[in-house]
């Protein structure tokens, strides 16, 4: 069921003078920071770039961030709730978090190489045959030591509560590594999270402009929530039951008036 903000703003992305002037600091941004990136990436080092270029084109596009809680540094997975195209800019801005992302994301032009710039990793949500490798995929990422992010509602939702978690990416972390914490994270995006969701029918594109084309700012509260007990991280069953009931819970202590947790 589509939100009547939502399906009325589908009528409403039109490119405007905002867009384009965001649209135009965007690309700016990319090819100020892109050369001393690739520099980086020739001596063989990470980049300090690319959370720079998250960081500048959130802002850009409107987030104002706050954070609560504690957040982990490294060996980290985090688990968080997922509504925008925002959150990659939020999470990988200010968490210096890489991505478990959709395969069609990196075979997208220009997003697929960006994607790629801060080792986001593909899966195949749907091809169960490559799940074992999949996990491998993550396990290894994860092993490197950096902050690994994922959504496993699979997609975006409203922002008012949670599509159901799905557990099967949870299998790269059993059993768990010694040093890896899971963390649960809760985006809030307070009374606009409706508006600022995507959701269908409204195409990514619609989306990207009707955000651009907004004259208010786009206020975020990341929340870093207690990290995973230990006994919570033996079963990936429990790992996605527990990280959702702290997202759940600190959600409604967030929001009061929020909806009931979601279902399909």
């Amino acid at each position: 069921m589509v939100s009547p903000s939502i399906a009325s703003a589908t009528d409403r992305a039109s490119i405007t003078w905002r867009t384009i002037a965001r649209l135009a600091l965007m690309v700016l941004t990319l090819l100020f920071l892109i050369v001393p990136h690739l520099l980086y990436r020739a001596v063989g080092r990470p980049s300090p770039m690319v959370m720079a270029f998250l960081n500048a084109v959130g802002w850009i596009a409107g987030l104002r961030i706050r954070t609560t809680g504690t957040r982990l540094r490294r060996d980290v997975l985090f688990v968080s709730n997922h509504v925008s195209w925002l959150d990659i800019l939020a999470l990988g801005g200010a968490a210096r978090s890489a991505f478990v992302s959709k395969a069609e994301v990196g075979t997208t032009p220009l997003v697929g190489w960006l994607a790629d710039q801060n080792h986001t990793i593909y899966v195949q949500r749907e091809a169960k045959r490559e799940i074992h490798n999949q996990a491998n995929e993550l396990r290894s990422a994860l092993a490197r030591g950096r902050p690994v992010t994922l959504f496993p509602e699979g997609t975006t939702g409203p922002g008012d509560g949670l599509l159901p978690f799905r557990a099967s990416l949870f299998q790269a972390i059993v059993p768990t590594p010694p040093r890896l914490r899971v963390q649960p994270v809760l985006l809030d995006y307070g009374e606009q999270a409706n508006d600022i969701a995507w959701l269908d029918p409204e195409s990514g594109l619609d989306n990207f402009k009707r955000l651009l084309a907004r004259k208010r700012s786009i206020p975020l509260t990341i929340h870093y929530l207690d990290p995973l007990p230990e006994a919570a991280e033996q079963d990936r069953k429990a790992i996605n039951e527990a990280a959702r009931a702290a997202i759940l819970a600190r959600l409604a202590a967030v929001r009061p008036s929020a909806g009931p947790p979601h279902r399909l």
